[in-house]
């Protein structure tokens, strides 16, 4: 069967075809044996001048423009289930460079359901740039009896990326660009969790939040020997446009290293970069919001910080009653990330999703960002489906507009990794209302570093603060002692609210005057 079609460039792409004639113009040399080994070399030159400066220039224009929203699919379209949705499925031999011995593919996704408007994919290969054409023949609409129904124009609504990333006989699902600006990638014996944006605009705020999206993309064909994949889009939104260029690293641990420059068509009150979303149900923290065979059901249990002063901080996850806002001030971080720790199947009980395999996502700048603040956004939910956990940077600096704005960074999704972070850690966080009056009592067991190694006879001591102030609690009773099961030390403290108000708390552990962990902040809601 052959692969999905690919079609030339259309009249749209003139600033590729302008790009490509300056090219095709500055080859002539005086030399007739120059020429010769030029054109010689010609179809690796047009892949190469292929860059991030053509798409940024497309996107500058583009935010010139007054917004012009997507044209919608089919109005039926988003009325079918997910259900129906997800039984259209892209026929794996119609893959884009299936059988040619290169070490990607790519398959689409249909519209429909959520998905209400297409994106144009275009490939960069040895010839020029081409445009993937759509065709219903190219999916498999399984019980679905619509398929006469869909335009033969209709248009992708995102793409995957396959690599052999588990066997090599086989292309697992590495990355998925779908819906606004949404991706989310796996590393080796991962399943599917948390996603990423391309960008974060007014999230959490009362006026509303603002979803950019990607428009359209452009996927650098690689060589038989390539490890990594290029793939550069255009976002826009009311408010900007913007070009961005992902590097694509399949492995233990998949990397996506990431270049935007934004556009601003207007002034935004909050823009957030590297914008991680997930999901946190309910765990060890927090009383189950129903009735749940599940211990635990969450696909991230928490937020770590890296400041530039070495320090490691991590902040449980919750489910909160109301919606709630954090903000950790940082300058020039190291990085940032939403993590699942807890990698042990009998806490979640979950044989479908496997929330215990679920990836960890890591912002690591590529750049000095220097001042601003990570803020972590958690909404009530009363379900499993929604993500509801929201974590970005947020930049000091004012972005004008008209003015362009850039960024670099890294982000890597993995399982576990010793150096995030190298010393000991929190790896389980609970609480109840303990045996004094009014208070509530919460326990903290560490793990890893050189904890397991430290005699069960040692005194460690624990730094418990009130970071809130003591005008809105105070600190009862604590102790440290070493968990026989574990090999680690816990935590216990009791601590009484002084009024309703959240009571931002801090805790690590030393040995001496030497600190033995990271920093566990907890925001105590009453």
């Amino acid at each position: 069967m052959p692969s999905v079609c690919i079609q030339r460039v259309n009249s749209a792409d003139a600033t590729m075809r302008k790009h490509l004639r300056r090219l095709r113009c500055s080859c002539w040399l005086r030399s007739a044996a120059a020429v010769a080994l030029l054109m010689l070399a010609w179809p690796v030159a047009v892949r190469a001048h292929f860059h991030f400066e053509l798409v940024a220039e497309r996107a500058e224009k583009l935010a010139a423009q007054a917004y012009q929203p997507p044209d919608p699919v089919p109005e039926w379209l988003t009325r079918i289930t997910y259900d129906q949705w997800r039984d259209i499925r892209f026929r794996r031999d119609r893959a884009l460079w299936r059988d040619t011995g290169l070490p990607f593919q790519i398959q689409f996704f249909h519209p429909g359901y959520y998905y209400r408007h297409t994106v144009a994919v275009h490939v960069v290969d040895d010839a020029g740039v081409h445009t993937v054409a759509f065709s219903p023949s190219d999916f498999d609409y399984g019980r679905n009896d619509f398929a006469s129904r869909v335009p033969h124009n209709l248009g992708f609504a995102g793409f995957r990326v396959h690599a052999p990333i588990n066997r090599a006989d086989y292309f697992d699902e590495v990355i998925v660009f779908l819906g606004a600006s949404y991706f989310r990638a796996v590393g080796k014996g991962q399943v599917f969790g948390l996603s990423a944006r391309g960008l974060a605009i007014d999230t959490g705020l009362p006026s509303g939040e603002e979803f950019p999206s990607f428009r359209e993309f452009w996927i650098v064909r690689p060589q038989p020997w390539s490890t990594d994949l290029t793939v550069y889009a255009i976002l826009d939104s009311p408010s900007a446009a913007g070009a961005y260029r992902f590097l694509i690293r399949p492995g233990e641990q998949t990397r996506v290293d990431v270049e935007a420059r934004l556009y601003l068509r207007r002034d935004i009150q909050q823009l957030g970069v590297a914008p991680l979303t997930s999901m946190f149900f309910h765990g060890e923290n927090s009383p189950r919001p129903v009735e749940d065979f599940r211990p635990e059901v969450h696909d991230s249990d928490g937020l770590l910080l890296h400041f530039r002063n070495g320090e490691w901080l991590w902040r449980p996850l919750m489910n909160p009653r109301s919606l709630l806002i954090g903000s950790f001030r940082m300058q020039s971080p190291r990085g940032f990330g939403l993590l699942q720790r807890d990698r042990n199947f009998d806490h979640y009980q979950d044989l479908e999703t496997r929330r215990d395999r679920r990836p960890s996502g890591w912002v690591e700048p590529l750049d000095d960002w220097g001042a601003g603040r990570v803020v972590l956004v958690e909404i009530p939910t009363k379900s499993d489906t929604n993500d509801n956990v929201v974590a970005f940077w947020v930049p000091d600096t004012k972005i004008k507009p008209g003015a362009p704005w850039s960024v670099r960074y890294r982000l890597w999704w993995y399982e576990e990794d010793p150096l995030r972070p190298p010393g000991g850690r929190a790896v389980a966080t609970r609480r109840d209302r303990g045996n004094r009056e009014d208070a509530y009592r919460l326990v903290v067991d560490f793990a890893g570093g050189e904890l397991e190694s430290i005699p069960a006879d040692t005194v460690l001591h624990g730094a418990v603060t009130i970071a809130s102030g003591t005008d809105s609690a105070e600190l009862l009773d604590q102790q440290v002692v070493k968990n026989p099961v574990t090999g680690g030390w816990r935590l216990a403290f009791q601590v009484r609210p002084k009024r309703s108000e959240p009571v931002e708390l801090r805790a690590f552990l030393m040995l001496g005057e030497r600190v033995l962990t990271e920093t566990w902040s907890y925001l105590l809601v009453p």
